[in-house]
């Protein structure tokens, strides 16, 4: 019969055990340390710079956390009898610089070495972002940089409704909201956000409320006034993500040179009648809004939504579509739309893919951030750059 101190013994026999000090070199030297305890143990202490997958999710999240199956991994647990097991598997899965360190976390801390207690999410969070810690492209240090994060909508009507509500659902930790206007009767159709009993209040107020009410954990920024060039910048400051959701040509201009000169990341949506469009422009790494349109189209070519109509679930598809790029943005995760513009078309349900190119005669870039100059554009779409 075989027993515990056999299996133990025959991992050990197969793998590279170290003990603390060696094993600190080796972290020295580059290698990854793994930290296989509990999440109870881990909480309670850490050693910097680890990575924790308990023992019993090793198997399922590895390959999404460590890809590079070449990658030299330390593996650590309490005492050093689980990190001798995990070597062993992760032998077997094919990683080929693996080391267990004998000792494990309480040799560290008796050797002196430093150590620390590593942020985590309490148990009303773990349980409300549940969902989120069992994807391995999100996890626990995902849903903290998500709480961390900052993510400034750019209207409360249509895409910023929906965009709102599945951003604040995920817990982006602060929203800020960007509306002068005030609930209308004629909102409900599509701006989920608002209710009945809220017409006539401030759509800053209203998704405010909406907001506290589904996740306690945001905070909400209301901006109740003009987009305009003498308080553009100061809005945006901050902020890792802005989401685009204005009706307005000089408004996604101004954004556009904003962004450009503080170097943050803006998604894109716009919606009339039965399409969408959807895009990242990201000043740092691609094309940016005035890439794309140079020019805004004359006004009798793109009527608003008041004067052409738009079927109510739309803009609920475009701005999730939004609230999902500006989550991959902040996670670093997948391929935001960043260079690709998505076109749907609702009556036939159908999705197209544009690739968009930088235009070598746009002077708002980010390599020009300094001389851009945040002006006024009604009517006038132009840039204003100081001269050099």
């Amino acid at each position: 019969m075989v027993t515990f101190r056999d299996l133990l013994r025959s991992a050990r026999d197969s793998i590279c055990e170290v003990d603390v000090d060696v094993g600190a070199s080796l972290l020295d030297q580059g290698h990854v340390l793994l930290d296989v305890r509990e999440p109870d143990e881990y909480e309670q202490g850490a050693i910097p710079g680890s990575i924790h997958i308990s023992r019993g999710t090793l198997e399922t999240v590895i390959e999404s956390r460590i890809t590079d199956r070449d990658t030299p991994i330390v593996v650590l647990c309490a005492g050093g009898t689980r990190s001798a097991f995990a070597a062993q598997t992760l032998g077997q899965l094919g990683y080929t610089d693996v080391t267990s360190m004998a000792g494990g976390f309480n040799g560290w801390k008796d050797a002196g070495k430093p150590w620390g207690t590593p942020r985590t999410l309490g148990t009303a969070s773990r349980n409300r972002y549940q969902r989120h810690l069992l994807l391995p492209e999100v996890g626990e240090e995902g849903q903290l940089a998500l709480l961390d994060a900052k993510i400034l909508l750019l209207g409360a009507g249509g895409l910023g409704s929906p965009a709102a509500l599945y951003l604040a659902a995920a817990g982006v930790g602060t929203l800020g909201i960007v509306d002068m206007d005030v609930v209308d009767e004629s909102n409900l159709q599509r701006q989920v956000i608002h209710r009945l009993d809220r017409v006539g209040e401030r759509k800053v107020d209203s998704a405010k409320a909406a907001i506290e009410a589904l996740n306690p954990d945001v905070t909400v920024v209301t901006h109740h006034t003009r987009l305009a060039a003498d308080n553009v910048m100061d809005i945006i400051a901050g902020y890792d993500v802005i989401v685009d959701g204005a009706d307005n040509f000089p408004s996604r201009y101004l954004l556009n040179d904003a962004s450009v000169k503080a170097g943050i990341p803006v998604v894109h949506g716009s919606i009339f009648r039965f399409e969408g469009q959807v895009s990242v422009f990201d000043p740092r790494h691609g094309p940016t809004y005035r890439d794309m349109l140079p020019e805004a189209p004359p006004p009798e070519f793109a009527p608003s939504c008041a004067e052409a109509g738009v079927i109510g679930v739309l803009p609920g598809i475009i701005g999730s579509l939004q609230a999902l790029e500006a989550i991959k943005l902040v996670l670093g995760i997948g391929e935001p739309m960043i260079g690709r513009l998505l076109v749907f078309d609702a009556l036939d349900l159908v999705f197209r893919e544009f690739k968009l190119n930088v235009n070598p005669n746009n002077e708002v870039t980010w390599e020009n951030r300094d001389r851009v100059e945040v002006v006024e554009l009604d009517g006038l779409c132009l840039p204003a750059l100081r001269s050099t």
